[in-house]
């Protein structure tokens, strides 16, 4: 671990005692103080993306609903799923769920180990993976999009933030911090049917978290090969 990151989890950790009951619950998907920039980043963006209570909507590693809830309100009673990897993490999302009161709206909740074997009932116009691409290698990653062209329905979209570069990767809480260039997932992506484009910067779209080099840090959106044609 670099100066640089070891420098980072000590703030992150020292930031977490202040930050009250919901942020040392988040803590568990990111950093403690920047939990509510997080939610509201997340809710922002997809409402400029078009987002409408009666789409359905696929949250890829939803974790403790730090940026869920918001989409619950939002979103027709059913039409919000979550997927986590963690269970435990998953069972904090529970929680948060019950506190915000928002049980009726029915969300499905789901604990998976492996996208690739994940198959639900209905399709998506949206799929949303904050912070998630980033922490896939390439097997899961290719698990990921294999499941996205399976359940993004037609004219659907999926968003997913990426690390574009060639830097070498990390690890934050057990998972790898992965970087890889642009064509690498054009090329990953088109095997499953998906074309991605750059909608830009996570600093231009709203995300300011204070660290350096953002710009390599980019949204990226996934349709069907077939919508991006217009066919």
């Amino acid at each position: 671990m670099s100066i640089q990151s070891t420098a980072r989890s000590l703030r992150n950790k020292i930031n977490s005692v202040f930050a009250g009951k919901a942020g040392r619950r988040h803590a568990a998907v990111g950093p403690a103080h920047l939990w509510q920039m997080k939610r509201r980043f997340q809710i922002d963006f997809l409402k400029q993306q078009n987002l409408e209570p009666r789409h359905r909507l696929v949250d890829i590693g939803c974790g403790t609903l730090r940026g869920g809830i918001p989409l619950i309100k939002l979103l027709d009673t059913g039409h919000y799923t979550g997927i986590e990897v963690r269970e435990d993490v998953l069972e904090l999302g529970r929680d948060e769920l019950r506190e915000a009161k928002l049980e009726n709206k029915n969300p499905e909740l789901i604990h998976c180990q492996a996208l690739s074997s994940l198959e639900l009932e209905h399709k998506a116009d949206y799929i949303w993976a904050f912070a998630v691409l980033i922490h896939m290698d390439d097997d899961a990653l290719n698990g990921c999009l294999s499941f996205v062209s399976q359940h993004l329905a037609q004219g659907g979209s999926f968003f997913g933030n990426v690390n574009i570069g060639e830097k070498d990767n990390g690890n934050w809480q057990g998972f790898p911090v992965v970087h890889r260039p642009m064509n690498w997932y054009a090329q990953t992506a088109e095997r499953f049917g998906l074309v991605p484009v750059d909608v830009g910067s996570l600093l231009e779209l709203g995300h300011d978290d204070g660290r350096p080099e953002p710009k390599s840090r980019r949204m990226l959106k996934f349709t069907h090969i077939d919508n991006d044609r217009g066919e």
